[in-house]
């Protein structure tokens, strides 16, 4: 063999090894299926950093799925996307909070997705929005005057009229984290990660929870989705649910029950 064909060779078997090493973990016969978590608004995947490590301890491949937080359609088309291609097997969708909207139309769009778990989530019926679901019950914080609860920054990339939101950082640990370490509630609203505007108020499309099994965790504390809104919106599809003394921010204060929830949904 000339010195051409040993390097064609060799890149070929370099192509190879890097091909199977980049498969995911259920290409390999794994029996387990692998979890995609869909972090909400105002967060990012850290927000269930104690959750993906159990899980992965008791042997699970969890992935978290970007969420754009641009539109209710587009950010479900992403997490889609990210199913399809990222994985293979079979999948269990894990939303918090507008991340279960997300999931709520993301399955649809992903015919290997076996059952969801909305931890507390929105759970969206066709047409629904989440400002309205975010109304319907009484308690939510963030259903008080947009201005004393957000601050709206303008993003040149978004349609005009449209705005980013931030919750307002001397706010976001009374709403989000009040029996967390101050210091952490700090950080989170520091690092929030904004949701457009638009998202919130863009209707809902046909439910996954209609044709799928799902899980709720609820949590009696939460002050953005209130508990009676979260066990509404999981009775009426039909949901096993457990409920958590916590407030929003559930997989950070109560891993182990999230995580024993979403093994649930795993059918392990």
């Amino acid at each position: 063999m000339n010195r051409t064909r040993r390097i064609a060779a060799a890149a070929t078997a370099i192509a190879a090894i890097a091909t199977v090493s980049a498969a995911p973990a259920l290409a390999h016969g794994s029996a387990k299926p692998t979890v995609v978590l869909v972090h909400g608004a105002w967060a990012d995947a850290s927000s269930f950093a104690p959750v993906t490590a159990l899980l992965q301890r008791r042997g699970y491949t969890v992935l978290n799925a970007p969420n754009p937080l641009r539109g209710l359609a587009a950010d479900a088309a992403s997490v889609a996307a990210f199913v399809n291609q990222a994985t293979t097997g079979p999948v269990v969708l894990a939303g918090h909070s507008y991340g279960g909207a997300v999931i709520t139309n993301a399955a649809g769009q992903a015919p290997r997705v076996t059952a969801l778990a909305y931890i507390d989530a929105y759970a969206p019926d066709a047409g629904e929005t989440i400002v309205q679901l975010t109304g319907a019950k009484p308690g939510s914080a963030l259903a008080a005057p947009a201005e004393t609860v957000f601050d709206a920054v303008q993003d040149p990339s978004l349609p005009a009229g449209d705005v980013d939101l931030y919750v307002k950082r001397d706010q976001f640990p009374r709403i989000f984290a009040a029996h967390l370490p101050t210091a952490t509630g700090r950080a989170l609203a520091a690092a929030q990660t904004p949701i457009a505007a638009g998202a919130l108020q863009e209707p809902s499309g046909a439910p996954a929870w209609k044709k799928l099994p799902s899980w709720f965790v609820v949590g009696t504390r939460d002050q953005v989705i209130p508990a009676a809104e979260q066990r509404a919106m999981a009775g009426r599809a039909h949901g096993h649910v457990t409920t958590v003394t916590a407030d929003h921010l559930s997989p950070l204060e109560q891993p182990a029950t999230i995580a024993a929830v979403i093994e649930q949904a795993a059918g392990r």
